[in-house]
């Protein structure tokens, strides 16, 4: 018997395998069993190949490979280089893999290549007591942001089985080079992972990635300033409000207005993400993007901007077994911005409320359901009607009252009526206002960002919330409950039915992060006020 250990990834939850294989006295066969899916099946093929161009064939014998938990579907090919090892250490040639953790995908001349999820891989085999983990060179970097593993990286199998070389083995692999053990080290100018041979198991790994990183390089790009888009003051405030109380926004306004120009800078003035944030929105990254791309934690907040023609899949997330994460778990403690929203389809809209209201994604499919994390801030950018000139007089305007109706529609009322901010986005009046000096820059809108989430954070600690978009109504109507003649405006437009309780809700949340931003105590009746009309500013033109 010969046992090795892998990992097996349902949407962002890690599964410890356990890989045990058997040889038999009978005709040589190669059996997997435990549930592997089609691809995995392939691995078979790959693996004989590897283990003869390493020079070590597998033993031609009845080789039976046990894939465990056996309930348990999976796929892929980042189990092959555990299976390898399982066959190798029944066959006497290598020994220790028992509970080392293999995460690799092999060549058919023995390399390794690199598997994508290796982040949340890492760290749920570390939650699951697992100490040490092999994986391709280029997904080192990356394995060594879990914190307190030990990480072995090389670039072919040799390399592998030189380190658990066996007694019996050890005289052919004397002479050969054995993996490289890796820390999270960065050098001083460039700023990029370099690898050491010297590494403590109980290392913290993410203290460099966390000490003076504000994200900029590959995998945070601070994007375009603030400072470019003239004018345009009040959808500026708009856009602070936003990013500072964690708010959604819909920006309504004709062509060439900025309201693109506006929803790109939004990432600019958010706050760098925190630890935790950083490591969830890295771990999306490492199983959707190129895993050699990642390679140091992500501090910026990620941007998705899908087009107006993806698929309710491509939002959303979705595949044939088990289902990938789309565009809204790819903006998780980001931004998702939906550039001309009335062209996307009905439904994809629509299914964005679960993850506006829960945070998360739930998809469900024939192999399983998964749960991704969904918790972004939305930016809605829109034209007032077809051919976008509805606006002031509206006598420009070549739509009939049907068209404009119809096409403003497609936004439902119950996905507004969770947008905080709905902002008329006007074009310049002048070439003074449109050819003036710079706005206010990025950097000097995070600065008051940051402080108005500090004074969040410090007055929402007790209840375990960081953002005032995050306070519940038990909250606001109880221990941050403002006097009734602050909230008099409010409270008749309830009255009135002209906003829902949820519309309420978000009133009050927005008021006190105008508090916030103004630096004061609580709101007051102006602040619930312009709360109001930022909401329904867009439906008064």
């Amino acid at each position: 018997m010969g046992r090795a250990r892998g990992v097996v990834l349902f949407g962002m939850d890690g599964h410890l395998i356990e890989v045990e294989a058997d040889v038999g006295r009978a005709l040589p066969a190669f059996i997997l069993l435990g549930l592997p899916d089609a691809s995995l099946r392939e691995s078979q093929d790959r693996i004989r190949s590897a283990a003869k161009n390493a020079g070590l064939d597998l033993p031609a014998r009845r080789l039976t490979v046990n894939l465990l938990p056996a309930s348990l579907p999976k796929s892929g090919s980042v189990l092959d280089l555990a299976i390898l090892m399982s066959a190798w250490a029944a066959d006497g040639k290598v020994s220790s893999t028992a509970e080392v953790v293999f995460l690799a995908e092999l060549g058919l001349d023995g390399r390794l290549r690199p598997v994508r999820g290796v982040l949340p891989s890492v760290a749920a085999a570390q939650a699951a007591g697992a100490q040490t983990v092999v994986v391709a060179v280029e997904n080192a970097q990356e394995a060594a942001l879990v914190p307190g593993m030990t990480v072995l990286a090389g670039s072919h199998v040799g390399q592998v089985v030189t380190s658990f070389a066996s007694a019996a083995l050890t005289p052919r692999v004397r002479d050969s080079l054995g993996l490289e053990r890796w820390g999270a080290e960065r050098s001083a100018d460039a700023g990029v992972l370099h690898p050491r041979r010297e590494a403590s198991a109980a290392q913290d790994h993410l203290g460099p990635f966390l000490s003076g990183n504000d994200g900029e390089g590959p995998l945070g790009d601070p994007g375009p300033d603030l400072a470019e888009v003239r004018g345009q003051e009040e959808a500026r405030f708009a856009l602070e409000l936003a990013a500072a109380g964690g708010h959604h926004l819909l920006l309504i306004g004709a062509p060439g207005a900025g309201k693109t120009m506006l929803a790109e800078r939004m990432s600019g003035i958010l706050p760098p993400l925190d630890d935790q944030a950083a490591m969830e929105a890295t771990a999306i990254e490492s199983i959707s993007a190129d895993p050699r791309t990642v390679t140091r934690l992500r501090r910026v907040p990620p941007f998705q901007a899908p087009h107006h023609s993806a698929s309710m899949a491509a939002i959303v997330g979705g595949g044939a077994r088990i289902a990938r994460p789309g565009a809204v778990t790819r903006a998780h403690q980001g931004v998702l911005f939906l550039d001309e929203a009335p062209e996307f389809p009905r439904p994809a809209l629509d299914a964005l409320r679960q993850p506006l209201e829960t945070g998360r994604i739930s998809l469900h499919r024939s192999a399983g359901s998964v749960t991704y994390p969904a918790r972004f801030q939305l930016v809605l950018a829109a034209n007032p009607c077809p051919c976008g000139l509805n606006v002031g007089s509206g006598t420009r305007c070549r739509c009939s009252v049907a068209q404009r109706r119809n096409y403003m529609a497609r936004l439902s009322g119950p996905l507004l009526d969770r947008i905080d901010l709905q902002i008329q986005v006007d074009r310049p009046r002048s070439a003074a206002a449109a050819l003036g000096p710079p706005g206010e820059s990025s950097a000097a809108v995070r600065a008051r960002v940051l402080d108005a989430r500090a004074a969040q954070a410090e007055r929402l600690r007790r209840w375990g919330l960081r953002t005032n978009s995050q306070a519940p109504m038990q909250l606001l109507t109880g221990e941050l409950k403002l006097p009734a003649g602050s909230t008099r405006d409010i409270d008749d437009a309830l009255d009135k039915a002209s906003i829902s309780l949820r519309g309420y809700l978000r009133v009050l949340r927005l008021a006190w992060t105008i508090a916030d931003l103004m630096d004061q105590d609580r709101p007051g009746v102006d602040e619930v006020d312009a709360a109001l009309q930022l909401r329904q500013r867009s439906q008064t033109h």
